[in-house]
């Protein structure tokens, strides 16, 4: 059947992530979409924090959009199913925004103004503000805006002042996060920030509900490679017992606590005294060296669950990404091991992913 003539389609994909890893998305994405034997262009510039999927074989790209879920992706910050990007007139931005939903057929019961993770995205702050009333205000009249459409949410992506790229999400296949962004308070009494970045692990990979039993008071775990103790007071500070392997010092009070094992030993060598609840790792090494390590710990059942990060070189990375989590996953299986795996690039993240293994058995 043919479209309307002043219809407009949804032929592209949006995503998001860290300015400087479009290539690493763009190669994650490319091959997930021949995976599921579908045809089209990335297209992307280097340090703007986002990409686009044009799908160009005539299937409707919502239906890649549902094939391609989110919590697969690594390097992917956001997935939304979108139209074709709109170039402004300062004099009039609303007009062009509200004539392409009516003529998308979209209805949404939410709207999300974005920008880039970028300097100049951030500089948008007014301008979208001053926008955000009268266009839900215009929407509403329209009947796009309105309530129970299905949670779904309409995004705005302003790549400029004078550009910008209507997205839609979709529950259960979406960050629910702004920008796809965890952003997260520095505790004070924390020996480094890259305590965040295991707090913002246990957000992304454990469900709230379930910290209580999985990050429960009592447990015991090992920090390998612990110096200065950022991982290990986020443990201690979920009443955790901690044997803190590395042969740096360890800052702060944590000491303090008796809640915490100091051993000057190597982490890749270092074997626990029995079968521990968590591992954790933020060693600085080759990535396939890590992936050997906690496959050990795995394989040999030495912790119930393990969060670690791998440090990524400077190209290529999905690919080594990809290596060490195949595998990982390869020698699990042949040990009989069953497990779920996740990775994603995290925000507190830099030049590295972080990786989450939960035995079921």
């Amino acid at each position: 059947m043919s479209q309307p003539e002043n219809t407009v389609v949804a032929d592209q994909l949006l995503f998001y992530c860290r300015p400087g890893f479009e290539h690493d998305l763009a190669a994650e994405v490319t091959g997930y979409v021949e995976q599921l034997a579908w045809r089209g262009q990335v297209e992307f510039s280097p340090m703007q924090g986002f990409l686009r999927f044009v799908v160009d074989d005539g299937r409707p790209t919502n239906q890649l959009h549902r094939e391609l879920r989110f919590e697969r992706f690594v390097f992917a910050r956001q997935s939304l199913l979108a139209l074709p990007p709109l170039s402004l007139d300062r004099d009039d931005r609303l007009s062009p925004i509200v004539a392409q939903v009516v003529a998308s057929g979209w209805s949404f019961d939410e709207i999300w103004h974005e920008t880039p993770d970028t300097n100049d995205g951030k500089a948008l702050a007014g301008l979208i503000k001053a926008l955000t009333r009268p266009l839900e205000s215009s929407l509403r009249k329209r009947r796009a805006l309105r309530r129970k459409a299905g949670g779904r949410r309409l995004h705005l992506f302003w790549m400029d002042g004078d550009r910008v790229q209507l997205g839609m999400s979709f529950p259960g296949n979406r960050s629910e996060l702004p920008g796809g962004i965890r952003r997260l308070r520095f505790p004070q009494a924390a020996p480094s920030r890259s305590t965040l970045k295991l707090e913002e692990a246990w957000h992304e990979f454990i469900p709230r509900e379930e910290w209580d039993t999985r990050l429960a008071e009592g447990m015991q775990a090992a920090d390998l490679g612990a110096a200065p103790g950022g991982w290990t007071w986020q443990l201690v500070s979920r009443g955790m017992h901690v044997f803190a392997i590395d042969n740096g010092p360890m800052k702060g009070d944590l000491m303090a606590t008796g809640m915490v094992e100091h051993l000057r030993e190597d982490g890749f060598v270092w074997e626990p005294p029995g079968r521990l609840d968590w591992l954790v790792c933020d060693i600085v090494d080759k990535p396939a060296r890590v992936t050997a390590m906690v496959q050990r710990w795995l394989i040999r059942r030495w912790c119930r669950e393990a969060i670690f990060n791998l440090k990524l070189p400077m190209k290529r990375r999905w690919e080594e990404v990809q290596r060490c989590l195949a595998l990982l996953e390869e020698a699990l299986e042949d040990a009989g091991v069953r497990a779920t795996l996740r990775c994603r690039h995290l925000y507190h993240d830099r030049e590295e992913v972080t990786v989450h293994v939960r035995l079921l058995d």
